[in-house]
């Protein structure tokens, strides 16, 4: 036994053709345009006047605070302690109240070990507080160094006290 193929193409085209024919169209019904007198003009509504807000000034910029604490560093080390973090996260926060402020990072060392190896270690403490404000988000432009060496101690080399004290970096503004 052989099964035919049906097309059913003719099929449902009648179908569709039936259900399309056989349904009635309805007809929309439109309101009839309202008499001309019946028509309201339509009245101002009177608002009350619109107050106008004062604005009030933004609040004074908080005035940056530059009098920033010494960073200090162990003996012949460029490495900033632990305790210099807090210290260079406030100057970055002050800073960034002024961006176009600009700073000296000047660069000390106790007298120990030679003259030339004590200018290169305050120069590279320097840097090191340099680095850390960059990456904090102060514009390296606003930012110069200069090492000083064992040449200007703010206290004694005559003891380990004193020489703690002269191992730093200070910050200073330049404006």
């Amino acid at each position: 036994m052989r099964i035919q193929k049906l097309n059913l193409l003719p099929v449902v085209v009648a179908a569709l053709a039936m259900t399309l024919f056989s349904c009635k169209t309805k007809k929309v019904a439109t309101k009839p345009n309202p008499p001309a007198e019946a028509v309201q003009q339509e009245t101002p509504v009177e608002t009350a006047p619109v107050e106008e807000k004062k604005e009030e000034p933004a609040p004074a910029p908080e005035k940056p605070n530059f009098n920033f604490k010494n960073i200090q560093f162990e003996f012949n080390s460029v490495v900033l302690k632990t305790e210099a973090y807090q210290i260079l996260e406030q100057a970055a926060r002050e800073m960034k109240k002024d961006p176009s402020a600009r700073f000296i990072l000047n660069g000390h060392s106790s007298e120990e070990g030679t003259a030339q190896h004590n200018m290169s270690l305050s120069v590279d403490r320097a840097n090191a507080v340099k680095s850390y404000l960059v990456n904090s988000g102060i514009d390296a432009a606003n930012l110069a160094i200069k090492g000083f060496g064992e040449t200007k101690p703010i206290a004694t080399n005559s003891n380990e006290q004193g020489r703690a004290l002269n191992r730093r970096v200070e910050i200073k503004v330049t404006q």
